[in-house]
């Protein structure tokens, strides 16, 4: 996934968490050197960074984390969360071939 496909998602996953009302975190690439593929920074009040590693993963790993890092920083569980990695995961169009990039 390139950084200009990232930027899309990121995009259309802050407008869908706005939609069902969450506060969309930001979105990062790439985390430190040896960092996890994914993480969520907490910052103070309720704002929070998704860092996601992009380089040699399929966009949909890539977007699956990004989802579930929506989740994470809202810190919904249960049926509220599942309706809303839903929501979020059809924001997404299956992968980078939907983000409207052209390559």
């Amino acid at each position: 996934m390139s950084a200009l496909e990232f930027a899309v998602l990121a995009r259309r996953l802050a407008d869908e968490a706005r939609r069902l009302g969450l506060v969309p975190p930001a979105f990062r690439s790439p985390p430190g050197a040896d960092g996890p593929t994914r993480a969520v920074r907490r910052h103070r009040g309720r704002s929070a960074t998704v860092v996601v590693r992009r380089r040699g993963r399929p966009a949909a790993a890539v977007a699956a984390d990004m989802v579930e890092g929506v989740v994470v920083a809202n810190r919904l569980a249960g049926p509220r969360a599942t309706a809303c990695r839903e929501a979020l995961s059809a924001a997404t169009g299956g992968g980078e071939e939907h983000l409207g990039v052209a390559g």
